[in-house]
């Protein structure tokens, strides 16, 4: 059973959870920073082998997974539909894993096997001193992704708070070594405040957030909610849009970031054209590497006609 925390305001000072009630959680971030601490290739082996058990057992997830993948690659057949949900569990395994790098070491000492494609795109965006927004998605590598690229860019962040406190704590003591501010996601003052000094700000689209302040665009072909406030801090701001995405190498341990070159004539005026832009632009990443992409949400959730049937129940 998913446990319940009351709802507190952010609060980073450890000192608030001394409490007996945290020292489970205490524990395993205590085991995050032991792991980190093993090679890289220890890591991604040990996250497989995380990735396969939840493959097994996380029959909701991958409930999820399976429907999402089945919708979104029809072409593909059964086994290898299968295939990619494993191997997605796999992916994600490993991104856990990852979190320890990210939170708790340096990632500069990872800038050896990193490489960056089309840093120019971002300088050039930056150039035009209005600030960039980093249009980002929920790859496997969301963490450790976002802190290697900080090895080579300067940037702010926005961040969905966890609903464990204490993980919250250290997920944004941890941000706030590598980005220059932490924003919450709610935080649209403090993004204007960054886009105006001319800071690039890292920001992901790409979940299902309800019905509100929506359109729906295709997404791999099907109907997704899709939130309209990346339009509207474009056409507020002045800002640039900038698509980034970041893979794990399948050939052995590696990293790729890709910037990519502005969103040309954004906002178009056109809430509809806009949301179907973004949602290419990330589609496009995808097929980069299917497997490294968080298929356990559920994207689809939201349906164009209230009274349609959901894609998720369980037969």
């Amino acid at each position: 059973m998913k446990k319940k925390y009351r709802k507190l305001p952010r609060n980073t000072d450890y000192s608030a959870y001394r409490h007996p009630r945290w020292w489970p959680t205490w524990l395993g971030i205590s085991l995050m920073w032991c792991v980190s601490r093993l090679p890289i290739r220890v890591q991604w082996w040990l996250g497989k082998l995380a990735g396969l058990i939840a493959f097994r057992l996380a029959h909701s997830r991958r409930h999820i997974a399976e429907v999402n993948i089945r919708l979104c690659f029809p072409e593909l057949t059964a086994s290898q539909q299968t295939a990619l949900v494993r191997n997605a569990f796999i992916a994600n395994g490993i991104g856990l894993l990852e979190l320890g790098i990210a939170w708790f070491r340096d990632p500069s000492k990872l800038t050896a096997i990193t490489k960056v494609h089309g840093l120019e795109h971002f300088e050039r965006a930056l150039e035009q001193g209005k600030g960039v927004l980093l249009l980002g998605a929920h790859y496997s590598t969301l963490d450790l992704g976002g802190c290697l690229a900080t090895e080579f860019i300067e940037s702010d962040v926005m961040q969905r708070d966890h609903n464990n406190p204490l993980m919250n704590a250290v997920m944004t003591r941890a941000r706030e070594r590598r980005y220059g501010t932490v924003l919450g996601a709610k935080d649209l003052r403090g993004l204007f405040r960054s886009l105006k000094k001319n800071r690039a700000v890292w920001y992901a689209t790409d979940q299902d957030y309800g019905r509100k302040d929506i359109v729906f665009a295709p997404f791999f072909g099907i109907p997704a909610g899709t939130i309209t406030a990346t339009s509207r801090i474009a056409e507020r701001s002045g800002c640039t849009v900038v698509p980034f995405s970041h893979f794990r190498r399948e050939d052995g341990p590696g990293y790729d970031i890709y910037f990519h070159p502005a969103l040309e004539n954004f906002p178009s005026g056109d809430d509809l054209t806009d949301a179907i832009r973004i949602n290419q632009t990330i589609e496009q990443e995808v097929r980069r590497a299917p497997d490294q992409y968080l298929w356990m949400h559920r994207r689809f959730k939201t349906r164009p006609d209230e009274k349609d049937p959901g894609f998720y129940k369980h037969r």
